[in-house]
């Protein structure tokens, strides 16, 4: 099938403004960057769980960026806790970590944490509570 010239230039004009449109659309369109998740496990010493749960949720207050900040007991390991946490970005856990209520937190919880392990960094997209967010 061949189609009139002026057909042809209609089409091929209304594709380049298409996207001309569409690279406009893009061009202004804020980037967002994708929410950042980690869950890990801590286990305190022996006895000191509740004592060490305390002291992390303590140490929460205001702290920029942070959508979620959960702390939980492991229901089969006496010390162990489980914490996960969603941030708005990486760059902003990161800089979590120089506030002085968590730099307080920190301190204060060292000398009851036998260990850490099952850490996992996530990249949420959404759930109860969170906004649901497409990558860039």
């Amino acid at each position: 099938m061949t189609l009139p010239r002026r057909h042809f230039l209609v089409l091929t004009g209304a594709t380049l403004l298409g996207a001309d449109a569409m690279r406009g659309l893009a061009q202004s369109t804020p980037t967002r960057t994708a929410m950042y998740g980690l869950i890990g496990k801590m286990t305190a010493t022996p006895g000191q769980r509740d004592a060490l749960a305390e002291i992390l949720l303590r140490g929460i207050a205001a702290m920029p960026g942070c959508l979620s900040y959960i702390v939980a007991a492991d229901p089969a390991e006496p010390d162990a806790l489980w914490i996960t946490e969603v941030w708005d970005s990486a760059a902003s856990h990161q800089a979590s970590l120089a506030l002085p209520s968590v730099q307080a937190a920190i301190a204060a919880a060292r000398p009851i944490i036998a260990g850490f392990s099952h850490r996992t960094e996530t990249r949420p997209v959404g759930g109860t509570g969170l906004a649901a967010r497409r990558d860039p």
